[in-house]
């Protein structure tokens, strides 16, 4: 149950005064929440010192400045085009305030000649003159009213003023609690100069005075209180596993070893070192929860399949989970080719099975004779039941939710759980972003696997690409052609334009795939071009992952300059998947921006995925670079990686102290991390209150 405390803070927002039921939706878009406290988290961008200045020929074209001056003139537009002209003069020099489309007469009795007022906003220079448009405060310095010192600036939608959401903060932050208890470290918190909690929120939200160094210490306060609830609930579910009673699996390394000396191939370092980093975790008798990270190629099928061996030899099942038709069978062709010559038996189930066939792989699950099953979200209807499962493997994790996760583990008591993903991470914010995880990195690609040139070509050229894609067709090869949008009207690079002109320009089938498609007609799409009914595949980005086509060497991306780096990426490990020499072309409108082109020049440079990753992470940050915000995983309130780096790793170590010596928190401060935690939940998880 929810602290009584805290129900002031998660009262819906129109328990605050001014919030009717034509304002509350607007906000709620705006601040991605319905909440007191989901308003109280959507914090300044930036803040505006709106002190007023000594003169004015000490301002700079293009501040924000507040001053106070004399009314010299008032002077009417000479033509309906022109403004009102009002010179304010403080003995030093004048300033021009231009106010358009005015109404004369309010303008006469806001500016009477001689008097003095104080007016606040952006400051420019026209025909070398300073002036101000359409000041935003006017003030009569006879009268107590003053604009605020330091004014806070909000991310806005329509229909929404920066003054009427400063003015609800106002009213949200007198709905704080008084008699919060100190969660944080009370060492930390004294060494770094923060304060309390409740008086962070108000020295952002409502600061008395211009201090940069204040602001900055009131946001790391709740960033470190965000970053602590975090690192509790991460300590708290490793404690709960360590309790939990899962398969012991002894090390099956005849049967491991029988398999590598298989491969036409030798494995990694990296595929040797996790294999034995999750062999280790299988042996344990508590609950796996295990990422397997590794870039494009990396090879991280291999290394699932070494540990579904493992867990087959100790007489359990293996579940192997995808999120796409095309994917799951995929990873079941390749399961199959390495393990069913060793006696394992293999089997599909996604959507795509009916009738009697499908009653034999549900039967094989049920008796147990069917050892691993590749599947889609097919595995965890109700229909289908496991003798005996004791290790998940989920491939592209972000790519299901949290609950998708929780309803195949229920299909066990307490079974092992391996999560995948070719998502490449800066290894800085691995654990930052899968801390309730042990993560293992797959940091090389097999021996012999041939780099993909990549070129950045302008889209002038793109008769020239047309024509090297028709020549690769020639010799039997693929292409994949990805474009930004599906259909847009005014815009030539889309999907379904760039698919009719090949059509024409190459005369062979050419293939399409987008979002916009149903699953069966996306899977077919995908099929025609992996068994080679098409030649030529254009699409959006759906086949950033999972698509694997050996056939495939060349990867055309119109409008390059529009897509992230690790999406870049991804999208260029389609192709270099054969023997033959591979290429991607990235296809951009000039001129490029330097961002952009820092970013196209980065990906010519290297293939080395995490490098890839951490440039993105500069150039967009976190958000961007995982692609997807999945439940608990970036969604943070408060915390800007990686700014705060050090204070996620100082939480996890304060949680780790905290939940090892109070298992339960049901001491001091066990009872105040529980309600920082419930402060910081994750939005989407469930409601502790149900």
């Amino acid at each position: 149950m929810r602290d009584e405390r805290l129900y002031t803070l998660f009262e819906p927002l129109d328990s605050l005064p001014g919030i009717g039921p034509k304002l509350k939706p607007v906000l709620e878009g705006l601040i991605d929440g319905d909440t007191v406290w989901d308003l109280l988290l959507h914090l300044p961008e930036r803040w505006l010192d709106r002190r007023v200045r000594e003169q004015f020929d000490a301002l700079q074209p293009g501040e924000i400045a507040t001053v106070e001056g004399e009314v010299h003139a008032v002077k009417a537009p000479y033509s309906a085009r022109s403004p009102h002209r009002v010179q304010l003069f403080d003995g030093t020099g004048f300033l021009t305030l231009t106010f358009f489309r005015a109404d004369g007469r309010w303008l006469q009795a806001q500016f009477p000649v001689g008097a003095r007022r104080i007016v606040s906003g952006r400051v420019d220079e026209f025909q070398g003159e300073r002036q101000m448009t359409h000041p935003d405060y006017i003030l009569d310095p006879a009268r107590p009213e003053r604009p605020p010192q330091v004014e806070p600036v909000y991310r806005l939608r329509a229909g929404l003023t920066n003054k009427r959401l400063h003015a609800l903060m106002g009213a949200a932050l007198g709905q704080i609690p008084q008699d919060l208890p100190e969660w944080g470290d009370r060492h930390l918190v004294s060494q770094r100069g923060w304060p309390d909690f409740r008086a962070a929120l108000d020295g952002l939200h409502a600061p008395q005075g211009w201090d940069e160094e204040a602001l900055a210490r009131c946001r790391q306060r709740l960033a470190y209180d965000e970053a602590l609830a975090r690192e509790a609930a991460f300590a708290l579910a490793r404690a709960s596993r360590s309790r939990r009673r899962a398969p012991a699996m002894p090390p099956a390394r005849d049967a491991q070893r029988a398999i590598f000396r298989s491969l036409p191939f030798q494995p990694t370092g990296a595929q040797i070192r996790t294999v034995k980093e999750i062999g280790t975790d299988l042996a344990s008798p508590s609950p796996m929860r295990r990422m397997l990270q590794g870039d494009v190629g990396a090879g991280k099928t291999l290394v699932a399949a070494i540990a579904a061996v493992q867990a087959i030899e100790a007489g359990y099942q293996v579940a192997f989970m995808a999120p796409t038709e095309v994917l799951a069978r995929q990873q079941f062709t390749t399961l199959d080719q390495l393990l069913s010559a060793h006696g394992y038996t293999i089997a599909a189930l996604t959507g795509r099975n009916k009738g009697s066939g499908r009653e034999a792989t549900l039967i094989g699950l049920a008796d147990g004779s069917i050892q691993v099953v590749a599947g889609t979200h097919a595995l965890f209807q109700q229909q289908v039941a496991f003798r005996n499962l004791g290790l998940i493997i989920v491939d592209e994790q972000h790519r299901f939710g949290v609950a998708d996760r929780v309803k195949l583990a229920g299909k066990s008591d307490s079974p092992h759980m391996l999560v995948m993903s070719a998502t490449p991470i800066p290894r800085t914010l691995a654990q930052s972003v899968h801390g309730d995880l042990d993560v293992s990195i797959l940091d090389e690609k097999p021996a012999g696997r041939k780099p993909v040139e990549t070129r950045a070509l302008p889209d002038t050229r793109i008769e020239d690409v047309v024509q090297a894609v028709g020549r690769a067709v020639s010799r039997g090869e693929r292409a994949f052609w990805i474009c930004p949008k599906v259909d847009v009207e005014d815009d030539d690079s889309t999907a379904v334009g760039r698919h009719a002109a090949l059509s024409d320009q190459l005369r062979i089938p050419v293939g399409l795939v987008h979002g916009r498609l149903k699953p069966p007609e996306k899977d077919a799409a995908l099929e025609a071009f992996r068994s080679g009914e098409t030649a030529v595949l254009v699409a959006t980005t759906v086949v950033e992952v999972g698509v694997d086509v050996p056939e495939a060497t060349i990867m055309v991306i119109e409008r390059a300059e529009g897509f992230g780096l690790a999406q870049l990426h991804q999208l260029r490990g389609r192709v270099g998947r054969g023997d033959k020499p591979a290429y991607c072309l990235l296809l951009y409108r000039p001129p490029l921006g330097e961002t952009a082109r820092e970013r196209l020049d980065t990906l010519r440079r290297t293939e080395d995925g995490f490098a890839i990753a951490e440039a993105d992470f500069r150039l967009r940050g976190p958000g961007d670079v995982l692609g997807v915000r999945q439940a608990g995983t970036v969604d943070y309130r408060v915390i800007e990686l990686p700014r705060d780096s050090d204070l996620v790793e100082i939480a996890r170590s304060d949680a780790g102290v905290v939940v090892a010596a109070d298992p339960d928190l049901s001491g001091d401060r066990g009872h105040a991390l529980s309600l920082v935690r419930e402060l910081f939940r994750p939005r989407g998880l469930p409601d502790p209150k149900s």
